[in-house]
């Protein structure tokens, strides 16, 4: 970020990176960048290594809360007032195996499941979550990687969506980022 005029001192990773929210009172976040007192944008990162099964749902359920708290922080005047709204960015990687890759079956005895999700894998619903976590405005980014156990350690990884790769979300960030400082 910082060819984009974004000074070192302004990136935020490591430690202090409690941000306050609305439905409960702080949350760390994984990268964030401040300047002069406001919040120009907080990123997540997560992953998922095995035992896919109920961990969708909370890893789903999670990255929802997370942004929804955020933006309803900046809404409520917590974090500063005014614009810009910060830039809220996602990035997840999941596991590259044939239980990521393998048809999920979805029950809903009452009601029908949207179509998008039956037939679909995790890999194709983890998509699904980011495509739609930007497209709600949730966040403003999202990324999604998929990378082996053995070839992730040596950097190999896919990006099996185009609308979620690694270098439209650094983009955007940056984009925002360089817009704001």
């Amino acid at each position: 970020m910082c060819e984009n005029g974004c000074a070192d001192r302004h990136v935020v990773t490591g430690s202090r990176l409690e941000l306050p929210g609305y439905f409960r009172p702080a949350k760390q976040w994984d990268l964030i960048v401040i300047r002069d007192g406001r919040l120009i944008a907080a990123v997540e990162f997560k992953s998922q290594i095995g035992s896919l099964g109920n961990n969708v749902n909370n890893r789903a359920e999670e990255a929802i809360g997370n942004g929804v708290d955020l933006g309803r922080a900046y809404e409520h005047g917590l974090i500063h007032e005014g614009l810009p709204r910060p830039w809220i960015g996602y990035v997840f990687l999941l596991e590259d195996c044939d239980d990521a890759r393998s048809v999920v079956s979805v029950r809903t005895p009452h009601f029908s499941v949207s179509p998008d999700f039956t037939n679909a894998s995790y890999q194709r619903r983890y998509e699904l979550l980011c495509e739609r976590l930007v497209q709600d405005d949730i966040y403003q980014g999202a990324c999604f990687l998929m990378s082996g156990r053995e070839t992730g350690p040596r950097g190999a990884y896919l990006e099996p969506n185009p609308a979620l790769t690694f270098e439209r979300f650094t983009s955007a960030l940056c984009g925002h980022v360089q817009a704001h400082t």
